[in-house]
């Protein structure tokens, strides 16, 4: 209107013209912030082949997904996608489960593992009991919290807005006194009026508005797709200035389920050892009985039938196995049967001290023979470590375990460790580390729930469970340590786009600024670096998406 007032009206029309491309560019950084996310709905697919009957007389139809209810039983075929979350049944196959997870590579599973909706069945076919209502499986709840996350304003954006209250004003006034002022004082009102209204364009905060949110919008989007879930710009912000990363050891960086390392035969063939000890423990549900009964699996052995299996709590298992009385035990519980022999006590010790726990197969008093096992670090752990590292990450390792196997693991994988830690102790070292400088802590997200509560950043390590969506900032839901990295890089990257954004969105209005009220530049420069300040913002944080 003012434009049109003092007779520019190629300029009035060119004003609302980009203006309309700047609104276009805001709306396109958010849907393509957006868009990324919702894409992961099209992932669960609408229909599910529902089994009705047991056993072979079972049937099967078709029916939409969405009408899913707990505990019915689907059927997935090899090349379709799961319908819901649930539990395998009968079946095995690999999984690629990157869309929840991030999981580049298959995951093989078979009955009992849990299954994710979205998930592809890979080759073989698979019974899979429903365990969750469609609307609120992983798939959908990780887009719901991103959504929500991206909703929520950082720290920094908080502070432009406060800003902008100030900056959109001041400009104002500044416009007002720029077209009144200088023609009281013998100016021309025509020169003055336009140096004016180019003043109110510049007024404009689009682009320094747009400068943080359209950023966060789109590392968000792009960590979710990848298996990082980021629940709000806050986080990110606190993650960029992280210097050091405290992580449990039993299911973070470990597998969080011990397998058998060693196997020492006295006089049988190592078969044979663990085919027995098998037969012993196979019915427990104690983790040691369960990883000698998968190893034994896992080496095709044969396990002969045992009967009146029982138990001696923290001491033994015992099993007729044929027609003799077998044992599982303890070493101290081997030594109060028959002294061990020197030897022996040496070859224990010496697993011991390598964090391992040792069990001994007796023919009691005798011992047959020995079976170490220990919780192995995750495969990805030590590189996932020495990533952070590289990035000036400081990282501990908080243990309740004994000292001695956490010095064992701690050592294996390059960090420090504080061991022999109560849940309370945890609190307090965690706050120690933190000296001032935000400090991170990575757990498993249930018996590490205070402790990621007094974090600044707390990172739940879990494939999509629902812990990990609801208790902490942040989470790996591919279970990999190298994530915890990728959450670093992720948003250190993030907050060097929301600088250059806000360099972007002043620098140009300081240099228009300027050159306005010299009356070098007019209307349509000014509205051009508003629009080329919007056009920059958006481009510079839509990179994000693309990263990996």
């Amino acid at each position: 209107l003012g434009a049109l007032l003092v007779g520019e009206a190629a300029e009035a029309a060119a004003v609302v013209f980009l203006f309309a491309v700047g609104e276009l560019l805001e709306g396109v950084a958010a849907g393509r912030a957006r868009g990324g996310i919702r894409a992961l709905a099209a992932l669960a697919p609408k229909t599910a082949f529902l089994l009705e009957g047991e056993g072979e007389g079972a049937k099967g139809r078709e029916v939409p997904a969405h009408g899913l209810r707990v505990g019915q039983v689907v059927q997935v075929r090899p090349g379709e996608r799961v319908p819901a979350d649930g539990t395998i049944l009968s079946g095995h196959s690999a999984l690629d489960e990157s869309p929840v997870t991030g999981e580049s590579l298959p995951v093989n599973k078979g009955p009992g593992d849990p299954v994710y909706a979205g998930s592809i069945n890979a080759d073989g076919l698979l019974t899979v009991r429903v365990n969750k209502d469609p609307r609120d499986n992983t798939l959908a709840r990780i887009i719901h919290l991103v959504e929500e996350a991206q909703g929520s304003k950082a720290p920094t954006a908080r502070f432009i807005d406060r800003f902008s209250r100030y900056y959109t004003p001041a400009l104002l006034l500044a416009a007002a006194l720029v077209a009144v002022v200088p023609p009281l004082l013998g100016g021309a009102w025509h020169e003055w009026l336009y140096k004016a209204l180019a003043l109110l364009l510049i007024a404009c905060p689009c682009a320094l508005v747009l400068s943080v949110p359209a950023a966060m919008a789109s590392a968000i989007a792009a960590g979710a797709r990848q298996g990082l879930l980021i629940k709000g710009g806050a986080v990110l912000e606190a993650l960029a200035r992280v210097r050091t990363v405290a992580f449990d050891k039993t299911g973070t960086l470990t597998e969080g389920r011990p397998r058998v390392t060693d196997l020492l035969p006295l006089g049988l063939p190592e078969a044979e050892l663990l085919a027995l000890a098998a037969a012993v423990e196979q019915g427990s549900s104690h983790p040691l009985a369960k990883a000698i009964v998968e190893r034994a699996r896992e080496a095709g052995v044969g396990v002969p039938p045992a009967r009146e299996g029982r138990a001696l709590r923290g001491k033994a298992a015992w099993a007729k196995v044929g027609d003799r009385e077998l044992a599982v035990g303890s070493p101290s519980y081997a030594a109060e049967l028959a002294p061990l022999e020197p030897p022996l006590q040496r070859r224990v010790a010496e697993l011991e001290a390598q964090g391992k726990t040792v069990v001994l197969l007796l023919n009691p008093p005798f011992p047959l023979g020995l079976i170490a096992l220990r919780d192995e670090p995750r495969p990805d752990a030590r590189e996932g470590l020495e990533q952070l590292g590289s990035l000036g990450v400081r990282c501990v390792m908080l243990t309740g375990d004994n000292a001695r196997t956490g010095r064992a693991v701690a050592e294996g994988l390059g960090l420090e460790v504080r061991a022999e830690l109560m849940p309370e102790d945890k609190l307090r070292a965690v706050a120690e580390l933190g000296q001032g400088r935000p400090v991170a802590m990575v757990g498993d997200g249930i018996n590490d729930a205070p402790a990621l509560a007094r974090a600044d950043v707390g990172i739940a390590m879990g494939g999509g469970t629902d812990v990990a969506l609801e208790t902490a900032d942040a989470a790996v839901l591919g279970g990999s340590v190298r994530g915890v990295a990728d959450l670093v890089r992720l948003s250190r990257a993030t907050m060097r786009v929301v600088a250059q954004n806000i360099a972007f969105a002043l620098g140009l209005k300081a240099v228009f600024l300027l050159t306005t009220l010299l009356g070098v530049t007019g209307l349509w420069p000014a509205v051009l670096a508003d629009t080329g300040a919007t056009a920059l913002v958006t481009l510079n944080s839509l990179r994000l998406l693309r990263l990996r």
